[in-house]
Order: C-alpha cells, then sequence, then structure tokens
C-alpha cells in the first residue's frame, strides 16, 4: 500500500510536468514562470523550497540531538527568507534579469560573470545533493532497497518534471508538495508523535531538562548557523529565482513574509516530532534516519506512504528548485548568453543542462552521506565566496568589479582553504576566515580601482526605482550585455 501511495505521487509530478509544458513557450516562462506568480503560488512555491530535505530530515534529527535547540537550523535559514522578503526582494524582483550574477554585471560593469557564475553553480549543484541524500535515507530506511536504487528513482522523477515544463512545473508540483508535507508534518505525523510520546509532560518526564533549553547548542555553534544559512537565503540563486517568479513588488514582499512565518512554524514542528522520536526510538544511530523509523513506528500502511510521500515532496521541491537553478547559472553565467538564440533553441539548451547537472546531481549524492554535511558544504561555498559582493553591491556605491572580484577569489580561497586544513566540515574557523579576507580585499581593491561608470550606475538606479524605467521587455532581457559595452 505505502509503495503504491508513493508510485502514484511520482506519477502525479510527471504527470503535472506534462501539463505544466504547454505554458513552457518562452526563455521567461521556462526559468521564471513569466514573471507572473500571484501571492498563493509564490508564496507556495516559496515554502515548498526552503522547507526542503535539510529542513525536513535534518531539522527533525536535530530535534533527536539537541531537542528544542534542533530548530536553529531551520530558524536560520526562515530569518533569511523573512529578511530578503522584507528588504531586498522588491528590488530584486525589479531587476529582472535570471541571474545573481547578472545582477553583480549590472551592478559593477563587465566583471565577467564566470567567476561568480561557478561558484554560484557549486552552491546549488551541492543544494540539490542534499535533497538527493535524502531521497535515499527515505528509501533505503523505508523499503529496504540499496541507496544508488533509491537515488536513481528520486532524481529521475525530478530531471523528467523539471525537463518537461521548467519553473511552471516546478511551481505546479510545488503547489501540490507544499500542500502534501502540510499535511503529514503538522496534521499526521506531529500530533501523533506527541500522543505517543505522552504529550508535552511525557516529552518533560522522560528527557532532560537540556532538551528544552533554546540554547543547548551552544553560542558559538547557533552563530554559525546563523552566519551560514540566513545570507545563504538571501543571496541563494534558488531563492532569487523564485523572487523572479514574483508578478509584482508586493507579492515578492508580502507573500515572502508568509512564507518566512510557515518555516519557523514548520522548524518547531520538526523539532517537537525529533524530540517525540527520541523518547520512542532512544537508540537510533544517525539522525538522517529518524524521519523514517517514527513513521515506520507511527502510522499504519498507507497513511505511512502518505506521510512519506510528504517527506518527498519537501525533498523534491528542493531538489527541482536547486536543479533548474543549477541549469540557469551555467547556461547563462558560464556558458554565456546567446543573442541569435531563437525561445526554442533557448528552451532546448535548458533542458540540455537540466539533464547533464541532474546526472551530476545523482553521482555526487552517491558519493556523500550526510544531509547537513552537504548543507554546510554548499553554505560554506555560497557565504564565504559572494556574500560581500553581492550585499557589497547594493549598500556601497563605490564598490567596484574589481573588488567584487578580488573578494570573491580571497573569500574562497579562505574558506575551503581553512576547511581543508582543519580537516572538519562543522569548523566555525573557516567561514569567519573567509568573510574576513572577503570584505577587506572588497574594501581595498575598491578603494585602488577607478570608480564604478556614471553609465552603469545610471542604469542600476533606473532599473532598480522602477523597472519601467529600463525600457521593453526587450531590452531589460538584454540590460546586462548592453552593459557591457561601457568603459
Amino acid at each position: 500500500m505505502d509503495l503504491l501511495v508513493i508510485a502514484l505521487y511520482m506519477a502525479g509530478m510527471i504527470g503535472i510536468g506534462w501539463y505544466a509544458k504547454a505554458r513552457a513557450k518562452t526563455q521567461a516562462d521556462f526559468l521564471v514562470a513569466g514573471r507572473r506568480l500571484g501571492p498563493v503560488l509564490y508564496a507556495g512555491t516559496l515554502a515548498a523550497l526552503v522547507m526542503g530535505g535539510g529542513a525536513t530530515l535534518g531539522g527533525i534529527g536535530l530535534g533527536y540531538q539537541h531537542g528544542l535547540s534542533g530548530v536553529w537550523l531551520v530558524f536560520s535559514m526562515s530569518a533569511g527568507v523573512a529578511l530578503i522578503s522584507l528588504i531586498l526582494a522588491p528590488m530584486i524582483n525589479r531587476l529582472k534579469v535570471y541571474t545573481v550574477s547578472q545582477m553583480l554585471e549590472l551592478r559593477y560593469g563587465d566583471m565577467g560573470t564566470k567567476v561568480s557564475g561557478i561558484v554560484m553553480l557549486s552552491y546549488t549543484l551541492m543544494i540539490a545533493v542534499t535533497s538527493t541524500i535524502a531521497y535515499g535515507a527515505i528509501f533505503s530506511v523505508l523499503f529496504d532497497i540499496g541507496k544508488v536504487p533509491a537515488i536513481l528513482i528520486g532524481s529521475s522523477v525530478v530531471i523528467v518534471y523539471s525537463v518537461l515544463g521548467g519553473m511552471w512545473s516546478i511551481t505546479l508540483t510545488d503547489m501540490v508538495q507544499f500542500v502534501l508535507k502540510t499535511a503529514s508534518i503538522f496534521f499526521i505525523l506531529l500530533p501523533m508523535a506527541l500522543l505517543k510520546a505522552g504529550g508535552f509532560e511525557g516529552l518533560h518526564a522522560k528527557l532532560d531538562a537540556q532538551a528544552f533549553d533554546f540554547m543547548k547548542l551552544g553560542a558559538g555553534n547557533i552563530f554559525t548557523y546563523v552566519i551560514l544559512y540566513v545570507p545563504t537565503m538571501v543571496i541563494g540563486q534558488d531563492l532569487w529565482q523564485r523572487v523572479f517568479t514574483a508578478r509584482s513588488d508586493s507579492v515578492a514582499r508580502w507573500a515572502g513574509l508568509a512564507a518566512a512565518g510557515y518555516g519557523f512554524a514548520y522548524g518547531l514542528a520538526g523539532a517537537l516530532i525529533g524530540m517525540s522520536a527520541k523518547v520512542l526510538l532512544p537508540g537510533l544511530v544517525g539522525r538522517d534516519a529518524v524521519y523514517t523509523e517514527i513513521v515506520r513506528l507511527l502510522l499504519p500502511a498507507g497513511v505511512a506512504g502518505l506521510v512519506v510521500a510528504g517527506a518527498l515532496s519537501a525533498i523534491m521541491s528542493t531538489s527541482s528548485g536547486c536543479l533548474i537553478a543549477t541549469a540557469t547559472v551555467a547556461k547563462e553565467d558560464v556558458r554565456g548568453r546567446r543573442r541569435d538564440s531563437s525561445a526554442h533553441d533557448e528552451i532546448g539548451q535548458s533542458r540540455f543542462y537540466i539533464v547533464v547537472f541532474g546526472i551530476a546531481m545523482a553521482a555526487i549524492a552517491c558519493l556523500l552521506q550526510d544531509v547537513i554535511a552537504a548543507l554546510t558544504i554548499a553554505s560554506d561555498i555560497l557565504v564565504g565566496g559572494l556574500m560581500v559582493a553581492v550585499l557589497g553591491g547594493m549598500i556601497w556605491r563605490r564598490g567596484t568589479a574589481r573588488g567584487a572580484i578580488a573578494s570573491i577569489f580571497a573569500g574562497m580561497a579562505g574558506t575551503l582553504g581553512t576547511m581543508a586544513v582543519l580537516r572538519d566540515i562543522y569548523a566555525n574557523l573557516p567561514i569567519y576566515i573567509g568573510l574576513a579576507g572577503s570584505l577587506v580585499c572588497f574594501i581595498v581593491f575598491s578603494l585602488l580601482d577607478k570608480p564604478t561608470s556614471t553609465a552603469v550606475l545610471a542604469r542600476w538606479d533606473a532599473r532598480v526605482r522602477n523597472s519601467k524605467a529600463a525600457g521593453s521587455n526587450a531590452a531589460i532581457n538584454d540590460a546586462v550585455t548592453a552593459s557591457r559595452a561601457q568603459p
């Protein structure tokens, strides 16, 4: 019965992808859903993206290990969504670009999008990998199959529906996935886990007092979560690509805040489920297995399949969103846009990159074991490499292209170099060194460089103030290319 429910769910995702294929007629349709999502679709797809495998399996596993303090992973992600929605999303929406690297080039002029594109591609691909690892954890435990077959099953479904309709497929499947995981977490698994554990009184009686201490993780670890995952949400291509789909500034801001509020509730629910699992299954080894073990313990056949489908929906939302983000960055930034390509050619090229990076996603997932480990590596790459260049360009007009490029190289070298020396993925020091080096280089090289040309800054100001000031749709789509011609 469980297998049947999950098989029907996966078939439904592919069916939705086929239905959405007819709506993907232009490049904007395929990559950013035509930039016309309203508040319901936008909030649902954003919440589905952020509350994925890391937030679901990772959040519940951290609740099992650390009690209420396990909420800090998901709380940091949700805080990042709230921050970008309240402050940056309206401006990002008005830029009318496809990638973070195109925003950098619009702000700084010709700085070479390949450098920032490679950093962003590495991040989005690794986030997709975390979701694919989560497929293996769920299928392996629940249905007693090997990790590699489990990864191939899940990733093939994600690749197929992403290839068919692009962001329209992902948006429509996200809405189904949002409903499924909301029902599974909030209305099935959380109440049943609490009931079986004896409610809040049972948790207090059977767990030590530290399990209810929000600071149990330690101030240093909590600060690392905040410094990693808040900026990850603020500057990540996967989340920006969702912001690009909003039809207006108000949708980007207020529907985004609603998605952030959902995330805070989701994180608390996950921690409580993990704490209930600690009472009911005290000897588990490996935090990524907690979700499937508690489902298998509590739920009858059929219902368990529905709840597993809810977990898969959370994971697939992140996986598909990051997969199309990776393909977009590869096509638009790393390879570079071709102005003479037709809409049909552009969509075909995007589909090709989705397949290529989907295969890479599955292959890397077979080599890594831990969702939180992969998520940490991805966030280190992004925050250490790009945070200063992106946010610095938004708030400091004296920042220049050479300063941005220097900050990217310094941040990446400092973060990954320190991580390699320490041989510790979870160490706090690498991101601190990377950010410090990135900031110093950004300031120093910008001050030593000539200021950004007035023509480039004028175009940036016009786009930020009002998208209409940038001209027609064709001019909007080609603005980044046009900026390269300026000295």
